[in-house]
């Protein structure tokens, strides 16, 4: 049994410069990972790679020669066991990036107590035996991703989601996950707080209004429910939902709708990437809800004005609370239980009760909102587009990462783009840590919103931009100095650059990106 790692590796970390010091790691996802050029490794992990290096030749081998196919296994007692949860995760990952995670391997490291698994790396070993092995040994999983596994039929899926009601973390991108999938994560982990459906093509807009814990009518036709599964009435405490490019609503506009549902009926919604974002963040920044009664009459849940009513009055008792608990705090006085205002049957049932100058929009006409606006919690969105910036400002104030397409359009091109752009990202000036373009057209155009932008960029990415030998990408690099993270994937100039400017050739005015760790030019 080899006590180090192998020839390749040893001669690889020599390749790499040492540091003295502590190694710092973070978790992400299920690996650990370490931040540093150190090579001198820890005893757990390089007890970790040895466990690896014997893997296939000593314990697979024996379990898939005496017993992989001769008896099926609840529960295995071997030496896997006696490993710390964590240490069979990250063991777990350390084979899938070797490529080295087999059937009879999975089978030994589906231990009682493993809180996280990932198959992302292995898709072709996600089986409906296999969920079933994970169904009956890994009942404690919080974390648990099938990224990609094309073979698991959505009965399958539905018989394992079921069966996992500690997960907080899930992903099912690109896989086969339709309605009833949906129904059994919404009816089954009321934990969740992580739901990537990406690229799930089976999946419409309206299935994701079961997250919402929203009532179908009965006349509905997506109120169709097995006998074994019923909702709540509550949402999911989702913090982070992903689903762009999933399958298609039954008319044009059903995305928009669904990511407004989502957007009201989610209160902890802080990452989201969603088809229709934008459309939707201006519908209801705009309070024209009218558009959504067809939607809403076709799914058979209540119209968007009366979810819209519903998180207004929640937000409101929030903001009553702490305002409560601040004037407790600041005068010393025991804290005295009082029933909030804004408490659905409190009596306030028309606008000269409420505490606040909060106005509810009624059907056929719009008033004016005064001191409660909707605010929404969102962190970081994906899906954006440049038109609906100003109506996701003020509805997000606290954005620090946004991804968005910019389409060109004949009327807004070049320098009115650029103030566009500069007038929209000015609300996130100085807060904003990722920015993320796809853009067909010059660099320059975007010039005048990185100046706005950049100072506070930790990470950006600029897709399919179009340079020239004039691009001032070194005027964008310039305005972007705490960088450490750039991609740029741009169409080559058509003529060759040549740099005349003395002062550049000796580096004396070049950018300067002490911070930056990742460069990608494509």
């Amino acid at each position: 049994m080899p006590l180090f790692r192998s020839l390749d590796e040893q001669a690889e970390a020599k390749a790499r410069p040492r540091r003295r010091g502590l190694r710092n790691t973070k978790r992400t996802g299920s690996c650990w990972r370490t931040h540093g050029d150190d090579t001198v490794l820890s005893l757990t992990r390089l007890c970790l790679f040895s466990l690896a290096d014997n893997m296939k030749d000593l314990w697979v081998k024996d379990y898939a020669d005496n017993y992989l196919d001769h008896y099926s296994f609840r529960y295995i007692m071997g030496p896997f066991n006696l490993l710390p949860g964590e240490l069979v995760e990250e063991l777990t990952c350390l084979l899938s990036t070797r490529k080295q995670l087999s059937q009879a391997a999975l089978h030994l490291l589906l231990v009682p107590h493993l809180r996280g698994l990932s198959l992302e790396r292995c898709p072709g070993l996600v089986t409906p035996a296999l969920c079933a092995h994970i169904v009956a040994r890994c009942q404690g999983l919080r974390s648990l991703d099938l990224s990609g596994a094309q073979q698991l039929p959505p009965k399958f899926l539905c018989e394992t989601i079921s069966s996992l009601p500690a997960l907080r973390w899930l992903s099912l991108a690109g896989m086969p996950c339709d309605k009833s999938v949906i129904q059994t994560v919404a009816c089954c982990c009321r934990l969740l707080q992580h739901l990537d459906v990406s690229c799930c093509h089976l999946l419409s807009p309206a299935a994701l209004l079961f997250l919402c814990g929203v009532v179908f009518s009965p006349s509905s036709s997506s109120s169709v429910l097995s006998s074994s599964l019923s909702l709540t009435s509550s949402p999911l405490p989702l913090s982070s939902l992903l689903a762009l490019d999933i399958g298609f609503g039954e008319q044009e506009g059903d995305s928009t709708m669904a990511a407004a549902y989502l957007l009201l009926s989610l209160p902890c919604l802080e990452r989201v990437a969603l088809e229709g974002l934008g459309p939707a963040c201006r519908l209801i920044e705009q309070r024209e809800f009218s558009q959504a009664d067809e939607f809403a009459v076709r799914e058979g849940v209540s119209r968007l004005h009366v979810v819209w009513r519903k998180r207004m009055l929640r937000q409101g008792t929030e903001n009553w609370m702490k305002m409560r608990e601040g004037e407790s705090a600041g005068s010393g006085d025991e804290k005295e239980e009082v029933e909030s205002p804004f408490s659905e049957g409190c009596g306030c049932d028309t606008e000269d009760d409420w505490p606040f100058s909060l106005k509810i929009e009624t059907e056929g006409e719009k008033q004016d909102l005064s001191q409660s606006g909707l605010i929404l919690q969102l962190r970081d969105v994906k899906g954006v587009t440049c038109e609906s910036l100003g109506s996701l400002g003020n509805l997000c104030p606290g954005l620090n990462s946004i991804s968005m397409n910019i389409e060109q359009q004949e009327d807004i091109v070049g320098r009115r783009l650029g103030m566009l752009l500069t007038t929209d990202l000015r609300t996130w000036s100085g807060q904003l840590r990722s920015l993320s373009f796809i853009y067909s057209g010059p660099v320059v155009d975007l010039l005048p919103a990185m100046q706005v932008a950049g100072c506070s960029l930790i990470s950006l990415t600029l897709n399919g931009v179009k340079t020239s030998p004039h691009t001032p990408l070194l005027e964008l690099i310039r305005v972007c100095p705490r960088l450490r993270d750039l991609l740029i994937s741009a169409e080559p100039p058509l003529t060759p650059q040549y740099e005349t400017n003395n002062d550049l050739q000796n580096g004396q005015d070049l950018p300067q990106l002490p911070n930056l760790r990742s460069l990608k030019l494509r």
